[in-house]
């Protein structure tokens, strides 16, 4: 009897141990089915539970035209860190029995800082992510969970160590903004000396020779191009005023024809005479040779009579007394000037011209 005793209960040992292992290999599957680490999930789960708080908490509100403030949601820190496993499920019978290992206890949150000053001084948030090889940024990444999901058991990428347990921590995402902020601030500063730099080209001739040339010619182009920018082009106002001025000469023109095309009667011819009489001019002005009937025609500086008594004199409506002969070679000298009148040679004067005779 007592060897049937004992062989049942080895046999109810076995059969306690098989099972208490079936159900922990079944539980270890569930587990990892279960994604304990789906962020996502969690706060999926927590809106769904906030929102039918706020349904069984809404309640009629009646309009009475006062003015009410309304408060503001309680906003969650975005930078507030937090554990994303659960609580340790409850032994089981294989545990229970020292058949496996329980699961390790969950970190406190001394542990936990132990832990990310470890992580710190190893400048692991500085590395990109071991799984994706991209760099840490603000919006969230899901590369831990594709992993367990992929591998379909929760070990760690690098160390191959089982039932670690995970905190999300932003010191990834804080070193980005720093990252970021230093790039805005280099390339601010990079568009600032080059801004410099180009004025400083603007107006600072180089030394080179070739350069300097582009320098000043680029300069001579811009002040022509801001001269004709600034350079009044009214074409009505430019036809007016040259009709204003041809309108002035041609009144001027008009006075001096008429001054001109008058004829001199001989009385006019008289006065103008004893004028000239009054000049007491004895020298052609143009040959500065004697003129006939002046005192000192009859003798020159040899003492010989002059051989020029027989010379015309012309009287000009001006006054002024010259050689005919000179006269008449100074006009055809003038023929090309554009004045259809001729100018006396001394007063500039337009005239009219009378033949004396001695």
């Amino acid at each position: 009897m007592s060897k049937n005793k004992g062989h049942s209960s080895k046999r109810g040992n076995l059969a306690v141990t098989a099972v208490a292992l079936q159900d922990h290999i079944l539980h270890d599957l569930q587990l990892r089915n279960l994604s304990t680490a789906d962020h996502s999930k969690t706060k999926a789960q927590k809106r769904e539970s906030r929102s039918k708080s706020l349904k069984g908490n809404t309640k009629a509100i009646i309009d009475t035209g006062l003015k009410t403030t309304l408060q503001d949601p309680k906003v969650e820190d975005p930078e507030k860190e937090y554990v994303l496993d659960p609580k340790p499920p409850p032994l089981t019978l294989a545990q229970k029995l020292g058949l496996f290992e329980p699961p390790p206890p969950l970190l406190s949150s001394d542990e936990w800082e132990k832990v990310k000053q470890r992580s710190i001084l190893q400048g692991d948030s500085m590395q990109p992510c071991p799984i994706c090889k991209e760099e840490f940024e603000l919006r969230p990444q899901a590369c831990l969970q594709a992993f367990e999901k992929f591998t379909n058991k929760k070990t760690c990428p690098l160390c191959r160590r089982n039932q670690y347990q995970t905190r999300v921590i932003h010191d990834g995402a804080r070193l980005f903004k720093t990252k970021c902020a230093t790039r805005i601030q280099a390339y601010w500063r990079g568009h600032v000396v080059r801004k410099w730099y180009q004025d400083l080209r603007r107006t600072v001739p180089p030394t080179d020779a070739k350069l300097r040339r582009k320098f000043f010619e680029e300069k001579f182009t811009e002040i022509s191009h801001r001269i004709l920018c600034s350079y009044n082009t009214d074409i009505e106002e430019l036809f007016s005023e040259i009709d204003h001025c041809l309108a002035i000469n041609r009144s001027i023109l008009q006075q001096l024809e008429d001054r001109c095309s008058h004829e001199l009667t001989e009385e006019d011819w008289e006065k103008i005479q004893i004028q000239a009489l009054h000049r007491e001019t004895y020298e052609c002005p143009i040959c500065l040779t004697p003129l006939p009937g002046s005192g000192d025609s009859h003798q020159d500086a040899s003492g010989m009579r002059c051989s020029q008594t027989s010379r015309e004199t012309v009287l000009l409506s001006c006054s002024h007394v010259f050689h005919h002969t000179c006269l008449l070679a100074l006009e055809e000298f003038s023929l090309g000037d554009c004045s259809p009148f001729h100018a006396c040679p001394l007063c500039r004067s337009c005239y009219q011209k009378k033949i004396l005779g001695y």
